[in-house]
Formats: structure tokens, C-alpha cells, sequence
């Protein structure tokens, strides 16, 4: 299950290359919010390690992480609107782009 949250901060940071105060600084940009075990303890799922792998792909490549995590954010809601709006052409429930004639 990709949200489960399975993993623990220690865990999540050593797979995915990085420490603990990354990924606090991503909950702290709300790119990710882990769940917290009884004990208070962060637990992280598949899909929010994959969201924070791409937040460090842009990181690394010079990008600051308040807008690292701004893209991120941005490129899943277009992913979202652009599998909705499949969703609705296979319908028809809505027009198809005009084309020049």
C-alpha cells in the first residue's frame, strides 16, 4: 500500500540519500506530512518518499527548497487536472479541442 506509512524518519532519510532535518524541512514547506506513531515518532509512506526524492532531485540540482517544494506541489496538481480531464474526454463529457480548418 503506497500510504501506508511504514517508514521511519531515520529509515526514509537513509533510502533516500539524505537526513532527518531534510525531511523535517519539507513537512515544515507542507510538500509532505508524515503520520506520527503513539509515541509521536514520524512515519513516512512509498508515495512521500517518491515526493521527496523529486523535492531532492531539485535540491541538489541548485533549486532552493521552499521552491523545490513549490514545483513539486504544482507538478502533482497538473498531473491531477490532467488525469481528470482524460477521464472526461473518454466520457465526452467534455469538448474536444477545436482544431483550425
Amino acid at each position: 500500500d503506497d500510504d501506508y506509512p511504514a517508514y521511519t524518519m531515520g529509515r526514509a532519510a537513509e533510502m533516500l540519500g539524505t537526513t532527518p532535518a531534510f525531511l523535517r524541512a519539507l513537512g515544515e514547506h507542507r510538500l509532505i506530512t508524515p503520520l506520527r506513531s503513539e509515541g509521536g515518532h514520524r512515519r513516512y509512506s512509498r508515495y512521500q518518499l517518491r515526493v521527496a526524492a523529486r523535492a531532492r532531485e531539485l535540491v541538489d540540482g541548485g533549486t532552493p527548497i521552499e521552491a523545490a517544494c513549490r514545483i513539486v506541489i504544482l507538478e502533482d496538481q497538473l498531473e491531477e487536472a490532467q488525469r481528470i480531464n482524460e477521464q472526461l474526454r473518454a466520457r465526452g463529457d467534455q469538448p474536444q479541442p477545436r482544431t483550425s480548418a
